[in-house]
């Protein structure tokens, strides 16, 4: 009698849990009981997007927008090799790191900057530019360049419809920003120490 208490108490509990969760994909309220079904991207346009992360004890946040592939050639086509790239759209990729940080053995200090790339077809530099407040790459100078690295790009993920960055907590003050896009990816490991 007394397991019959607890399970009636849990499933009440549970089902007052299903009821209040709003899905934040969909303008209708869906329980958790509901099949949800995904949407597939069609927007035409570049949607302004964030990305966000705690790195050991630096804080860190980006702000871009992502295109879509839309079953365009990428690479070599719409983002030309061996050229300076926004790594996004419209206005320059922003990275902020809230305290010092390393990168290839520079030391990056606490602020706000640009995040580009000149993508090749065997390695990419990624690029950390002081004007991160510009239209595509426009005004990009080498000259504010903070540090630059070469990483070899992974080129054999499954398809990303829509550009993405993602913040990753490697452990022991170690992280990483990686960008995957179509079926490619681009890593910039950077520590807090």
């Amino acid at each position: 009698m007394k397991n019959l208490s607890y399970l009636l108490l849990a499933l009440v509990l549970l089902t007052a849990a299903c009821e209040s969760k709003k899905s934040s994909t969909d303008e209708h309220q869906h329980h958790a009981t509901e099949p949800v079904v995904a949407s597939v991207d069609t927007l035409k346009k570049s949607i302004p997007k964030e990305a966000h992360g705690q790195v050991g004890g630096v804080y860190v946040s980006m702000a871009y927008h992502a295109p879509g592939a839309r079953g365009r050639v990428i690479w070599g086509g719409l983002v030309p090799f061996n050229e300076v790239w926004v790594t996004g759209a419209h206005s320059a990729t922003s990275v902020t790191f809230s305290k010092a940080v390393k990168i290839g053995g520079v030391t990056v200090p606490e602020g706000k900057y640009a995040l580009f790339t000149i993508p090749g077809k065997d390695s990419w530099q990624i690029i950390i530019n002081r004007n991160w407040e510009q239209h595509l790459a426009d005004d990009y100078s080498a000259a504010e360049d903070v540090v630059r690295v070469e990483v070899v790009p992974q080129t054999d993920l499954p398809l990303q419809e829509r550009l993405n960055y993602n913040i990753e907590d490697k452990g022991d003050g170690k992280g990483a920003i990686t960008m995957t896009w179509e079926k490619l990816g681009v890593t910039l490991e950077f520590s807090d120490k």
